[in-house]
């Protein structure tokens, strides 16, 4: 169950204390796109997103690591003046490990961020990474999402009940 535990949780992307990460030496932050950034049905970035990826590229390399497919994440990727990592398959090690490789950070380095368990989470705890999860943004999930949070429902429970993540009490 370790493996399911967020570094960080914060209510989204705006509340995370990036300063300091900073201090804490985190140098890249890896985002995740759908529902973590904007809403799945949503095919640009918002000019708060905008604003937020503006002022963090002064102080860290900000990647868009995601599930989605190269054509979803062009908008993104032009938008914002980002890198993209396309159909990274998380919770899978590969891109994590290709980002390290091609950027020369180390796992101490990064933060990854993200709105599911079993997959941004799981996915940046499994490479050491320092994870950080936030509430989902939008309503709408595509199906495979939908059966990821079925079984989170079943973590979220088993966690709470320890007393080690309970939706709603932040902490960093």
């Amino acid at each position: 169950m370790e493996n399911f535990i967020p570094d960080i949780y914060q209510k989204n992307i705006y509340d995370i204390d990036y300063q300091k990460l900073k201090k804490q030496g985190i140098k890249c932050l890896l985002f995740d796109l759908d529902n973590t950034l904007v809403p799945v049905k949503e095919s640009v970035p918002s000019e708060n997103v905008k604003d937020l990826f503006m002022y963090l590229e002064k102080n860290f390399k900000v990647i868009i690591l995601s599930n989605s497919g190269k054509k979803r994440l062009i908008p993104f990727k032009e938008g914002l003046n980002v890198d993209v990592a396309a159909s990274a398959h998380k919770p899978s090690k590969k891109k994590y490990l290709k980002i390290m490789n091609l950027y020369k950070f180390k796992e101490y380095e990064i933060a990854a961020i993200g709105d599911q368990l079993l997959t941004d989470i799981y996915g940046a705890n499994r490479v050491g990474v320092t994870s950080i999860l936030i509430n989902p943004i939008g309503d709408y999930e595509k199906i495979w999402t939908k059966v990821n949070r079925f079984i989170e429902k079943f973590i979220y429970r088993k966690l709470k009940k320890k007393n080690i993540l309970v939706k709603g009490s932040y902490y960093d």
